[in-house]
């Protein structure tokens, strides 16, 4: 199985990405899922998403806040100051990115995308993050992440407390799809533009080819492991 191309340059993408930056990593958006099938996360089941820009408390039309945030890695000992209504949205700015522990199946390999609030107030954090694997020189490798059809629920994040959402896709060696080694994910939080990188250390990932498709969950409360 060959790869697009390997990447072994210690150098990292230092300016974000050009174009990169907001191709799939504005798809970070609070409303609206790509029926294009079920994902099976890390852990647990899905609930939370993002909201405008509009320095108003998140919320959205239809939706009924907060949802239930159902079973798994919900970090249940962690203290809401503020409800996740009144609670303003996270800012990049805010947040701290990280890729959780990975979570084997049945060809799948699956990875909770973990923010955390590093502020001393509470924010909230809603519905898909962007997504983007990147080689050295920041090119985007591969399409953008699929959504998977959850739906989005508030999720209020306390100083210090974290909320994540999976990201699988199929395993290259059984799929057959031709793959690329990443130096970055670039993670954009909802509805923010501004990216957080994040060193891929796991392999290679499909980004064409037959079971190609990289999907996304919904913010739930916790670290997904």
């Amino acid at each position: 199985m060959g790869r697009a191309r390997a990447f072994h340059s210690s150098h990292r993408a230092t300016p974000l990405v050009t174009a990169v930056a907001l191709l799939g990593l504005v798809a970070a958006c609070g409303s609206g899922a790509d029926a294009g099938g079920a994902v099976r996360p890390p852990a647990g089941t899905s609930s939370g998403t993002a909201t405008a820009d509009t320095g108003s408390p998140a919320s959205e039309p239809g939706t009924t806040e907060p949802g239930s945030t159902g079973p798994g890695t919900a970090d249940t000992g962690s203290p809401v100051t503020q409800s996740a209504a009144a609670a303003p949205r996270c800012h990049t700015s805010e947040l701290r990115a990280k890729i959780g522990r990975p979570s084997p199946g049945a060809g799948q390999r699956n990875f909770p995308i973990v923010l955390t609030n590093t502020t001393d107030r509470t924010c909230t954090v809603r519905g898909y993050p962007g997504a983007a694997f990147v080689d050295a020189s920041g090119e985007q490798l591969g399409p953008d992440p699929k959504r998977s059809p959850d739906t989005p629920t508030s999720v209020s994040l306390a100083p210090g407390r974290s909320a994540w959402a999976g990201l699988s896709f199929a395993s290259p060696e059984i799929s057959g799809a031709r793959t690329a080694e990443p130096d970055a994910l670039l993670v954009t939080p909802p509805d923010e533009r501004n990216p957080l990188e994040v060193a891929w250390t796991h392999g290679e990932v499909p980004v064409a080819g037959n079971e190609s498709s990289v999907r996304l969950t919904v913010f739930q409360p916790g670290t997904g492991g």
